[in-house]
Formats: structure tokens, C-alpha cells, sequence
């Protein structure tokens, strides 16, 4: 379900993508039980799909309770978690949120460093949210620094005609 979602966002197919994330979320639900990281993938999943549309309202307690089950299941630095806060970066990023955008992605990244090491593309994503956020700040030396970090790590895995993975 989640790559047909996926599929028809590409598409901008919206008005389908949204019954697709929830009836994975359902079924996440039921077949799992109300404590497991696949639920909090679902959550995350739409939440990042409600928040890309500008449905904040919507996204937002989603995001949230994704989170607290992640950290509930997993512990607190765990990869889900990274992905789910980085994801919350994002969301509060587009609602010009950004003290609370930047502890977010600064969270998500310290989490990639401890969890994939420093040269993982995770990392380089995760740092490349913060970039903007920082950005968006006029943080503009460490978000300059941030973008090149990113950028090397991303060129040593995937070559240099592949910069825009983030």
C-alpha cells in the first residue's frame, strides 16, 4: 500500500494517496497489535503525507503520537526516531516554527551520527533538513557548513551527479 501511496503522490494524485496511508495504518494496527515500530512508521507516513498537502492540523498529532510509540518501543536514539523527528523538522519548518524545527533536526541528526556513523547518507539527509532550518534563520556559516557536509557525503556514495538524493 505504502508503494502505491508513494506511486500516486509522485503523480500528484493526492485524493488517493491519503485512504491508501490509512487503511496501511489500519492494517498496521490490527495485524500488530497497538505497540510496534511498523505502527509508528504508518503514523509517520501520514503525517508526512498530511503536512506536504498543508494539513498541519492533521499532521501534526500524528507526528507526535508516531514519536512517543517510537520512543516507547525502541528507546530514544533509535533510527525510527531519527526519521520521525527529522520528519517533525520538516513539518515545523513549513509552519515556521523554527526553534522548534531546529531542535528537532538537531536531535534527528545527532541520533544518524551515534546510529549509522558520520559518513551515512541518513546522516547527510537528516543534516541537510537542519541546513534549511538553520537557513531559514540566517544562520547562514553553519548552515553553508551543513549543506557541504552533506554534499560530500552524499557524492562518496553516490557519485557526484547524484547531489539531490536529499
Amino acid at each position: 500500500l505504502n508503494s502505491m501511496a508513494g506511486l500516486y503522490y509522485a503523480q500528484s494524485r493526492y485524493a488517493e494517496v491519503e485512504p491508501l496511508l490509512q487503511r496501511s495504518l489500519a492494517i498496521r494496527e490490527k495485524t500488530l497489535g497497538a505497540d510496534h515500530l511498523g505502527i509508528a512508521n504508518a503514523l509517520n507516513n501520514l503525517a508526512g503525507f498530511y503536512g506536504t498537502v498543508g494539513r498541519y492540523a492533521e499532521a501534526e498529532p500524528l507526528a507526535q503520537r508516531a514519536l512517543a510509540l517510537a520512543e516507547r518501543v525502541s528507546g530514544p536514539d533509535h533510527p525510527t526516531v531519527a526519521t520521525i523527528l527529522r520528519s517533525l523538522g520538516v513539518l515545523e519548518h513549513r509552519r515556521d516554527r523554527l526553534a522548534s524545527a531546529e531542535s528537532f533536526a538537531r536531535r534527528s541528526l545527532a541520533i544518524r551520527e551515534k546510529t549509522a556513523g558520520q559518513d551515512h547518507p541518513h546522516v547527510a539527509s537528516s543534516a541537510t533538513v537542519l541546513a534549511g532550518i538553520l537557513q531559514s534563520q540566517e544562520k547562514f556559516d553553519e548552515a553553508a557548513a551543513l549543506y557541504g557536509r552533506a554534499l560530500t557525503i552524499f557524492e562518496r556514495w553516490f557519485g557526484p551527479e547524484h547531489h539531490e538524493v536529499a
